[in-house]
């Protein structure tokens, strides 16, 4: 039988870097693409194939996917879609440049990649593209607002991308974490410094209460519900596997509480529930 290939994004920790170390633990080829060079560097010392990918520039999602067709003559089953990153702050004080900055990686960047990719797939008469979500995909809460409209619009597309590749026997997966043990919130400190002016803002105190304290503690103790990066792993596994996957999968207690809530709620009540969290 052959060996299954599988590309990821965003492999350089957290959930993209667990992705990748389990799922070639499973048997699958795995091809784990990072932005910058030094953690390739890194991967590759650690025994996984590792290259170049930045969702913010078409021309390495072409040479990567160039680099693991050659490498597997011409074929790859499945993509994992993980790559995005946090831009905290409360809307009002987000340019528009800002929000086009987050975009580009969690959005279009995802769109430029199933674009190049959906053409290997049509050629060999199948495939899997698993988009990495969120809870926030589908509900939200305060301070994350630019997060969350990337995540909702990635919702909307896996689920019509979905419906328009079930006649080439390509399918789409959503994974929906909730709170997942990673570098996000480290890594969200210099879009917030590069776009947020914070002590200009009308909230400035609810910045100094809330925020701020979040944002750049140190405190290694996990958060409530906190998983780690192995959970999403698990149902990405099922997701790539299962003769038959579901649309979606929820990751974590508060994304079945969320979806329930969603489902169940009249929006003025969720949203007192919400604003609390």
């Amino acid at each position: 039988m052959t060996q299954k290939s599988l590309l990821i994004t965003g492999c350089s920790s957290g959930i993209g870097y667990d992705a990748a170390k389990g799922m070639a633990a499973r048997g699958w080829r795995v091809f784990a693409t990072c932005r910058k060079l030094e953690d390739c560097v890194r991967l590759e010392a650690e025994g996984l194939e590792s290259f170049v990918l930045d969702h913010t520039d078409p021309a390495t999602i072409r040479a990567a996917l160039a680099e693991a067709k050659g490498r597997t003559g011409g074929t790859l089953d499945a993509i994992f879609a993980n790559g995005a990153f946090g831009l905290p702050g409360a809307l009002e004080d987000l340019s528009t440049d800002a929000l086009r900055e987050i975009f580009e990686t969690n959005f279009f960047g995802v769109h430029e990649l199933v674009r190049q990719t959906v053409p290997i797939m049509r050629a060999q008469g199948h495939g899997r593209i698993a988009l990495n979500s969120s809870v926030l995909g589908f509900t939200t809460i305060r301070w994350r607002g630019a997060y969350v409209s990337t995540k909702f619009a990635l919702e909307g597309y896996g689920d019509t991308l979905r419906l328009e590749m079930a006649d080439a026997n390509i399918q789409t997966i959503l994974i929906e974490p909730g709170p997942i043990t990673s570098k996000i919130r480290a890594k969200s400190r210099p879009h917030f410094e590069a776009w947020v002016d914070w002590r200009g803002s009308p909230r400035r105190a609810q910045y100094e209460a809330s925020l701020l304290k979040r944002l750049y503690s140190d405190s290694d103790k996990p958060d409530r519900f906190e998983l780690p990066p192995s959970a999403v792993t698990r149902k990405l596994a099922h997701a790539l596997e299962s003769r038959r996957p579901r649309p979606r999968y929820w990751v974590t207690t508060p994304t079945y509480a969320a979806g329930i809530l969603k489902r169940l709620l009249p929006t003025r009540l969720a949203d007192r529930i919400l604003a609390r969290s």
